[in-house]
């Protein structure tokens, strides 16, 4: 059962931007993707840069540290995809963020 907890305003999150936030005490990066909110782990497996602080280019996201790339929908690398990131379930009610961890 999913436990969809408030992380945000959509108003805070305008498309193409990331942000990062905290649900149930995990780090949570936020990304819009052309109107559309996808929600990943905060936290690159390669040496744990923060996702949220990266560049987004359609729906990759490129980590700050070293630039390990990930899609923000599927989280798997596009270089290598046994290279996977957590994605979590979002939903959007009214200007509400809404994210399952």
């Amino acid at each position: 059962m999913e436990n969809f907890v408030r992380v945000a305003s959509l108003s805070e999150l305008t498309p193409g931007t990331t942000r990062m936030v905290e649900a149930q005490g995990k780090e949570i990066a936020l990304y819009n993707v052309d109107g559309k909110v996808y929600a990943t782990t905060n936290i690159c497996p390669h040496q744990g840069g923060p996702l949220a602080e990266g560049i987004l280019e359609g729906t990759s996201i490129i980590c700050p540290w070293h630039a390990w790339a990930f899609d923000v929908c599927s989280g798997t690398s596009p270089v290598n995809p046994r290279m996977k990131i957590d994605v979590y379930p979002v939903k959007v009610e009214n200007d509400d963020i809404f994210v399952s961890v």
